[in-house]
């Protein structure tokens, strides 16, 4: 009797597909951004990029364009020309999904003054929709950080402004952004409170948060920041960790691998000046000839 053996065809195994996840979107991403106010450009072509969880410093001269580009990133003006984009999300066609990311603290913040601080924080998460015991939370977690538990049955309208300042970044943070936008957080602020808000922001960068900080205090930036922007008549000049802007700055000039970041700042800003101001007399010159 034969035994028949039956034959079974093999199929090679099909080779696995591999998923690529795409790449995160940066806390951060602006392109080809203008705004100009009566014919002069506030900000004027101006790209950055900035990835998550870093802490990046916006510096410039006064009327460099600063507030102007952090307005617009956080949805308070409308560009005329190009895009910012938080955590992916466009500011100007997504403006919900965006804002929800994000925490913008201007340099002279509006605050309630017939609130007491957990009342106006309370206010402002709610404004979030956050939920009223993680809210509470958030609150006494933020003013004790911040050395204002203790003020909790005062009326706004009787706090320093450092206090106020303190208060309004508590207010910024209620609703746990992933991006912080900085315009000047450290004004009013004594030695004691600005040491509270920089140790409250570097622990928010180590929980893997982003900080945008413009400031004129160039200590500080240099302190804190991983990375620089300068801006000069609304674009980005100069961008890179100190040691690359001192190296930036060194090749054309005297600042040496010990430079602080004040000299770094004035050697480059002044070159732009002077290569613009060369420029403009060569050209004036041409014209004469």
């Amino acid at each position: 009797m034969q035994t028949q053996t039956a034959a079974h065809s093999v199929t090679p195994s099909a080779t696995p597909s591999v998923s690529i996840s795409p790449e995160p979107a940066p806390a951060l991403a602006i392109n080809g951004l203008v705004k100009h106010f009566g014919g002069k450009y506030a900000v004027s072509n101006l790209d950055l990029t900035i990835p998550r969880g870093e802490f990046h410093a916006l510096l410039g001269p006064n009327g460099a364009g600063k507030t102007t580009t952090l307005r617009i990133v956080a949805g308070l003006l409308k560009a005329d020309i190009g895009t910012a984009h938080i955590l992916g999300h466009n500011i100007a066609t997504h403006p919900t999904e965006a804002k929800r990311l994000l925490a913008f603290l201007p340099d002279d913040p509006l605050l309630y003054g017939k609130l007491r601080p957990l009342e106006y924080l309370e206010f402002v998460a709610g404004l979030w929709s956050v939920e009223s015991t993680i809210a509470a939370a958030r609150a006494e977690e933020l003013l004790r950080w911040l050395d204002l538990w203790g003020n909790t049955s005062e009326y706004i309208e009787g706090f320093s402004r450092g206090m106020r300042q303190k208060l309004a970044l508590a207010g910024a943070l209620i609703h746990d952004p992933q991006v912080m936008i900085l315009d000047e957080p450290l004004t009013g602020l004594d030695a004691a409170a600005a040491r509270q808000v920089k140790d409250l922001l570097l622990e928010r960068v180590k929980q893997g948060n982003t900080i945008v900080l413009t400031t004129h205090i160039l200590e500080m930036a240099e302190r804190l920041a991983e990375r620089i922007s300068i801006i000069q008549k609304g674009k980005i000049i100069a961008q890179g960790t100190l040691d690359e802007l001192r190296e930036l700055a060194a090749a054309n000039a005297t600042p040496g691998q010990n430079a602080t970041l004040e000299d770094v700042f004035l050697e480059l800003t002044s070159q732009r000046t002077n290569i613009e101001a060369a420029s403009r007399t060569s050209a004036k010159s041409e014209g004469t000839t």
